[in-house]
This record gives structure tokens, C-alpha cells and sequence, in this order.
């Protein structure tokens, strides 16, 4: 019995050492991390989401009130409901016309507005932009001699009201209007031009067609143009529609200019409205 009774009790006492060791361990292990060792800094991160609506740092260049600091044809351009708008009809028609904020030029910038196409035609964000250059294509059937200084020659970012197929895959897209070189940059291309050589594809931001579902029809968009050096983003309703990455410091797409609108064809409504501009050069 006495063996008996020796051996239940060395059992419990190497049952109340585990107790102590076990607790003692779990009270070590629960002490903060942060107090046993420092955490090293985080390094890789989710950048936070682009606020369209942030405009720190912008300039506003539009009122929503008066076109006084805007110059186009006052019979196509006004204002409505807080926004310029450009018209064409039947018994108005336009070929192509446009109008520019006096007293800017700029070649580095931020560019952020909404604009909204509807009926057909088309329409188009000038920058870096010339006024008064000769027009390359002549007189259409029909068109009045142009005023050379409601006409705009540059880059340009398209966007178009979806009246046949092709014009539907013209929104996003890098165009230079009034010269050569036409389509740079498809919607979904990633293109480089260098001096003396041809545009080459160097990739893709996406499907064409799929893009072109971000495009609200009849609604408004919102446009957001990156200009820096010879790069040159088009971002519609959050999504990059085309890049232009232009290595030749002599062209057209790479000079200090003027922003603008355009409207094209007939019939064609265009209206744009928060336009504000983020100046670097």
C-alpha cells in the first residue's frame, strides 16, 4: 500500500510541474509581439484608389457659368446646365470645329472632366494643342471656309458616340489631328514612336472590345488625361484605354500646347462639364 500510495503521488507532482511549465509557457506566448520583438516596417502595400473628385493641387478652367475664357464658334458652342456644349444639326452643320481655354499652354499636366457624347458624331479632348495651322484636309461638299482659329492640331483623346462599329472603337484612343500621323494608339495599345521609325505595338492594356463596355452611352464619362514627357495615358471611368510612349522630343504629340473640345460630324451633341487641370510644365 505504501508503494501504492509513493507512486500516485510522484505522479501528481509531475502532473503539477506540466500545470506550472504549461502555464508559464502560454504566458510568454502571450505576450505582443511587438513587445517580445519589434515588427519590421511594412514594404508592400495596395496604393490607395485615384479619387476622381480629389482635385488638390488643380486648377479649375472651366466656371460652369461663361465661355469668357473660351474661344470657338458661338454658334455651336454654349453653355448648359453647367456644362460647354457643342451642337450640330441639319439645319447646322458641322465638319469639324472646336473650342479652347485662352491663356493656357502646358505640356506636363494632370487633365480631369467629364464629358458626355450623344445623338452621333463625335467628339475629343485636345492638347498640347496649335491653333491657326493650316488645315490638311480640304473643304468637304457643303463645309464654309474654316476659321483657322477655332481649329486645333495635336493630340488628341477620342471618344465617340457608338453610331456604327468602327466609330465605336475610336473612344480612348491616341489620335493627332490635322496631321499624318492619324491613329497613333488604338484603345488597348501600348504603343512607342521614335525618331525616323514607324509606331510599334509594344503591348496591351486590354481587350478592345471589352474596354469599350466601360464607355457610358449617352451618360457622362469621366476622362482623365496623363501628360509627362513623351508619355501619354487616356484613362476613361477608371480604366487606362491607350498609351503613347513618344521618344522623338521634335514632334507634334511632344510640344507645349492648348487644351480643347472638339465636335465632329452631324448631327452631334457634346457636353463637358468639371474640367480641371493639375499644371507641372
Amino acid at each position: 500500500m505504501d508503494v501504492k500510495v509513493r507512486g500516485v503521488r510522484s505522479i501528481l507532482a509531475s502532473l503539477s510541474l506540466f500545470c506550472i511549465w504549461s502555464f508559464q509557457l502560454g504566458a510568454q506566448s502571450a505576450v505582443p509581439a511587438a513587445a517580445a520583438a519589434p515588427h519590421a516596417p511594412v514594404r508592400f502595400h495596395e496604393p490607395a484608389p485615384l479619387q476622381f473628385d480629389d482635385h488638390t493641387g488643380f486648377e479649375q478652367i472651366f466656371d460652369g457659368h461663361s465661355l469668357a475664357d473660351w474661344e470657338g464658334d458661338p454658334s455651336v458652342w454654349r453653355v448648359e446646365n453647367g456644362a460647354i456644349v457643342g451642337e450640330s444639326s441639319a439645319q447646322h452643320p458641322v465638319f469639324n470645329t472646336y473650342i479652347w481655354r485662352k491663356g493656357l499652354v502646358v505640356k506636363d499636366f494632370d487633365l480631369k472632366l467629364e464629358i458626355k457624347c450623344e445623338i452621333g458624331g463625335g467628339s475629343g479632348i485636345q492638347y498640347r494643342s496649335q491653333t491657326g495651322l493650316p488645315w490638311i484636309r480640304p473643304l468637304q461638299p457643303g463645309e464654309k471656309p474654316r476659321n483657322l482659329n477655332w481649329m486645333m492640331t495635336g493630340p488628341q483623346a477620342d471618344i465617340w458616340f457608338p453610331v456604327n462599329p468602327r466609330a465605336a472603337a475610336y473612344t480612348g484612343q491616341f489620335y493627332s489631328e490635322n496631321t499624318p500621323l492619324g491613329i497613333v494608339a488604338w484603345r488597348g495599345e501600348v504603343v512607342n514612336s521614335r525618331p525616323g521609325a514607324a509606331a510599334q505595338l509594344i503591348g496591351s492594356v486590354g481587350d478592345r472590345a471589352e474596354l469599350g463596355g466601360y464607355v457610358n452611352i449617352n451618360g457622362w464619362n469621366q476622362y482623365e488625361i496623363v501628360a509627362r514627357g513623351g508619355v501619354c495615358i487616356h484613362i476613361l471611368n477608371g480604366h487606362v484605354m491607350a498609351v503613347l510612349i513618344d521618344d522623338d522630343p521634335k514632334s507634334s504629340n511632344n510640344q507645349p500646347g492648348k487644351i480643347g473640345i472638339e465636335l465632329e460630324s452631324t448631327p452631334a451633341k457634346v457636353s463637358v462639364r468639371n474640367i480641371w487641370i493639375r499644371k507641372l510644365q
